[in-house]
């Protein structure tokens, strides 16, 4: 049996009880080595997952927005140890919510800037919610935004977060959240041009990513998967679905941390040019230096205690990127500095450009199964390698 096929029957298989659908392909030094499609992209209609199918992303938004704002920063355009403020002046003076003793909230300054860095690799001390001091004042900043502005943009939400006080000082833990929204913003400051307009004129178009954007165009939302709940024994589609209002052409918010749409197909592309060092069909998109620093381990041993999970581990974190290291808990047939990440919904991307290959895989549902899917698609994809 050829290996291909191995990845073809565990994943006809999983659709049958798990996800509706599924694609995923494997690429190395731009010719595609597997590429197949499974199940349905409705199951109330019968229409079936393919090669146009589109899935929402999530998180795998981050890959490519990092990579836009890196672009950037091989222009000349920031440097990674510059201060925020330098960008955004509201973020000047950092307020932090050290927690006492007794359970009060000390709010004091913070004990140095927050760098561009910081930003990039979630140590900045804002994350995406919860029940303490910071993620409250979060929640009512936006609140405020939402009654003052309804449908606000990034940047007012950036400004507004800058009188939040952090959970942490800058750099001292890792924690995942706001952190590629001021990354996006960063891209929108320094380029003149809303995210969205940089990543199509630098990225999706040039690497031929016809279906991938913020905004639904042409028929994208037609061919848009319906996203299921399959934690019960009966597949159910979700009626209310995060951030979906986002595509829509008049919406205002383009998020750093979420918010684009794609294919397996067009993903490929974007992954390949990360594989091959930057480059597509021979033509120059970025340098595969300015690469080799995005997968690079920012964290230190510290933060590193904060990343570690089950799904990650043997892994660091980057910019704005997993990225594998030389741990002996490493469990993954691929090569120290294979980088990527996944999406809330289970979109997955693993780069490795010592090999010159990428694998993409794409579903819509919840829970995402990350750990049990992810792994096994990419150490079956890796062992197609010769």
């Amino acid at each position: 049996m050829s290996r291909t096929k191995d990845l073809d029957l565990f994943l006809s298989e999983l659709v049958k009880t798990g996800p509706a659908g599924c694609g995923c392909a494997v690429a190395r030094d731009g010719e595609t080595l597997y590429e197949n499609y499974f199940g349905y992209a409705d199951l109330e209609s019968g229409r079936k997952i393919d090669a146009g199918s589109v899935y929402r992303q999530y998180s795998s938004t981050k890959v490519v927005v990092c990579t836009a704002a890196m672009m950037l920063y091989e222009r000349g355009k920031f440097l990674l140890n510059d201060p925020i403020s330098d960008y955004f002046p509201e973020w000047k003076d950092t307020l932090v919510a050290e927690k006492q003793p007794d359970g009060s909230v000390k709010v004091r300054a913070a004990k140095r800037p927050i760098q561009v860095r910081d930003c990039f690799s979630m140590a900045m001390g804002l994350g995406y919610g919860g029940e303490d001091y910071t993620h409250q004042k979060m929640e009512e900043v936006r609140k405020g935004l939402r009654e003052k502005y309804g449908d606000y943009t990034l940047q007012q939400d950036i400004r507004a977060m800058a009188q939040v006080p952090f959970a942490f000082d800058p750099g001292e833990h890792w924690m995942y959240g706001f952190g590629h929204e001021l990354v996006a913003g960063l891209i929108e400051v320094t380029s003149g041009k809303k995210v969205s307009e940089f990543i199509r004129e630098e990225l999706t178009e040039p690497l031929e990513m016809n279906s991938t954007g913020y905004h639904f165009f042409g028929d994208t939302r037609e061919r848009l998967v319906t996203a299921y709940d399959i934690s019960g024994e009966k597949r159910v589609a979700l009626d209310s679905i995060m951030f979906d209002d986002r595509f829509e052409p008049e919406a205002k918010y383009e998020a750093g941390g979420a918010g684009l749409f794609s294919t397996v197909h067009d993903y490929l592309n974007f992954s390949q040019m990360l594989a091959c060092g930057g480059t597509f069909k021979g033509r120059r998109i970025m340098g595969r230096k300015t690469i080799d620093v995005m997968r690079s381990n920012q964290l230190s041993p510290a933060q590193m205690q904060d990343f570690v999970n089950p799904y990650l581990e043997g892994y660091g974190y980057g910019l704005g990127v997993r990225t594998r290291v030389d741990d002996r808990r490493n469990t993954a047939n691929t090569s120290v500095g294979e980088f990527g990440w996944t999406g809330f919904m289970g979109t997955y991307v693993a780069i490795d450009p010592q090999e010159k290959t990428s694998v993409v895989y794409m579903h819509n549902s919840i829970p995402n199964r990350e750990q049990y899917i992810h792994h096994r698609v990419r150490d079956m994809a890796f062992g197609l390698l010769d």
